[in-house]
C-alpha cells in the first residue's frame, strides 16, 4: 500500500475522572503498533486480563497482515497482484473476501458517480506517485493512462466469482480504501475476544474508536491542521465509529508554482485543485476510508446529493482560503 503521513497527530488520553464504569474488575490497558500497509498500525486497548490482552491485540495486528497480504499491489505475491497480471486476458477466480471487497469498492465507485475509483493505479503512475514522489507526466501519457482508468473497465462475475479487465493495462489499487477494511476487521475481531475499548490507527489516516476508554465519553482526537502541520485544526469524538482523512500534504510536489497531490479526480484524469484536505465521520472504517477520497475529488459543491443517502456520515472539508489560512465547510 502506498505510505501515508499521518493527518491524525494526537489522541487525548485520559485518566480516571470518576465516572461509573460498569465492569467487575479494574480494566487493564496493553498498547501495540507495527508497521503495516507501508503505515504504523497502533492500537490502544481495554479489557480485564492484561495477558490477554496483550495476546489479542498481536491477533489484531496479525489480521491487519494478512489483509496486506491479500490486497497490496506492491506485493507480487498478493492476489491483487495476480488479478492485475492475469485479468487483462482471462476472468481470474479470486476468493470470496477478495471479491466481495472489490463488489464494495466498485459500489462506491457507482454510487460516487466515479470519483472514488479504484482503477486509478495507471495514472497513479502516469503522475509518478507509484513508489515516488511524483512528477508532471506529459499529455500523451495522461492520455494512454486515461484509456484505462474507469469502473466500466471491470467486469465482476458474482457466480463464478471471477474479475476480468476489458484490456491489458487496466488494474485496481485498493490503496484507498484497504486500511480502513483492515481497521474494520481488528474491531470486528476485538468485540469477538470481548475487548472493551479500543482505538485502532492506520497511520493516522482512518482510526476507529471502540467504546470509550475508562471515565470518557469517547476518544478525543485532533485533526492536524492542513496547513501548519504543529497546529490542532480541531477535535473529534470517536465512539464506536470512524474518522478517515485524506490530505494533500500526504504525497505531492510543485512544479510551476503548482502543488499536485497524490489524490486523483478520475474523471479528469488530473490530481484535485483547491482542496487541502478532508475528513470524514462514518460508521466503518472501510466507509471512511473510501468516501474521504470521494468527498476530496467531489468538494463540498458536488458533495450534497451523495451525502444524503449516507446515514450516520459526517464531512468537514478544508479549503484554502489564503495561501496561509483555510476555511472549514461541514455538512451537513
Amino acid at each position: 500500500m502506498s505510505a501515508v503521513t499521518p493527518l491524525v497527530v494526537a489522541v487525548l488520553l485520559a485518566s480516571w475522572t470518576g465516572i461509573p464504569f460498569q465492569h467487575r474488575s479494574p480494566l487493564q490497558r496493553h498498547e501495540a503498533s507495527r508497521m503495516s500497509m507501508a503505515c504504523l498500525y497502533a492500537i490502544e486497548a481495554y479489557g480485564p486480563n492484561a495477558e490477554n490482552l496483550a495476546r489479542i491485540v498481536d491477533e489484531g495486528l496479525d489480521e491487519v497482515d494478512r489483509v496486506d497480504r491479500l490486497m497490496s499491489h506492491y506485493n507480487a505475491a498478493s492476489d491483487v497482484s495476480r488479478v492485475n497480471r492475469e485479468a487483462g486476458r482471462h476472468p481470474v477466480t479470486v476468493d470470496a473476501e477478495l471479491f466481495d471487497f472489490i463488489a464494495e469498492a466498485m459500489r462506491y465507485n457507482r454510487d460516487s458517480a466515479g470519483a472514488f475509483d479504484i482503477t486509478v493505479g495507471p495514472l497513479m503512475k502516469a503522475w509518478g506517485f507509484f513508489r515516488g514522489d511524483g512528477r508532471l507526466p506529459s499529455e500523451e501519457e495522461i492520455a494512454s493512462a486515461r484509456g484505462h482508468v474507469g469502473g466500466a473497465h471491470v467486469t465482476l462475475d458474482h457466480g463464478a466469482r471471477t474479475i476480468a479487465f476489458d484490456a491489458p493495462g487496466v488494474e485496481i489499487d485498493l490503496g484507498g480504501i484497504a486500511k480502513g477494511y483492515a481497521v474494520d476487521r481488528v474491531v470486528a475481531l476485538f468485540r469477538q475476544r470481548g475487548v472493551v475499548a479500543a482505538l485502532i490507527s492506520a497511520g493516522g489516516s482512518t482510526i476507529y474508536g471502540l467504546g470509550a476508554p475508562p471515565g470518557r465519553a469517547g476518544w478525543d482526537v485532533e485533526l492536524q491542521d492542513p496547513i501548519a502541520s504543529g497546529k490542532t485544526a480541531l477535535t473529534v469524538q470517536l465512539k464506536n465509529r470512524a474518522l478517515s482523512v485524506s490530505g494533500r500534504s500526504e504525497k505531492s510536489f510543485e512544479a510551476g508554482g503548482v502543488t499536485y497531490s497524490h489524490i486523483m479526480d478520475p474523471r479528469t484524469c488530473r490530481p484535485v485543485q483547491r482542496m487541502l484536505s478532508v475528513a470524514v465521520l462514518a460508521p466503518t472504517g472501510t466507509a471512511g476510508d473510501a468516501l474521504d477520497n470521494a468527498f476530496f475529488v467531489l468538494g463540498p459543491n458536488e458533495s450534497g446529493v451523495y451525502l444524503r443517502r449516507l446515514p450516520d456520515t459526517e464531512v468537514m472539508f478544508f479549503l484554502p482560503s489564503t495561501p496561509r489560512t483555510w476555511t472549514l465547510v461541514r455538512q451537513p
